[in-house]
């Protein structure tokens, strides 16, 4: 990780969950309201394309710090058929989408062409 930041460089998570169809797209709405009903959360909108990094359809959970012992263990167990891509958010996008990641089923290649390392 670059000297510049830390863990205490956290601000927030975001958990991407990942979708590839109608039916994916489903079960992501309801996994995201069941999230929406347990925790503190901001759920995004449903992307039914590839949007940014993310090579696949996509709804993003925006949650604090704290949440994260709480949804990530939930997310395992919840999560259905959808891949879940985690990333802190520290104010260095590249480092966010590269660094301290971590998934819940199946991984993706990320485009990160938008990104430049600091």
């Amino acid at each position: 990780m670059p000297t510049h930041l830390s863990e205490k460089s956290i601000k927030a998570f975001h958990a991407h969950l990942y979708f590839k169809d109608e039916a994916g797209t489903e079960i992501a709405k309801q996994v995201a309201q069941q999230a929406a009903e347990l925790f503190e959360i901001k759920v995004g909108r449903f992307h039914q394309k590839p949007v940014g990094p993310h090579p696949l359809w996509s709804c993003q959970l925006s949650f604090a710090v704290e949440t994260f012992s709480k949804i990530v263990p939930w997310l395992m167990f919840h999560r259905q058929s959808l891949d879940v891509f985690l990333h802190p958010l520290t104010g260095d996008d590249y480092v966010d989408h590269t660094q301290g990641i971590s998934w819940l089923g199946h991984s993706h290649p990320l485009n990160l062409a938008q990104f430049t390392p600091k």
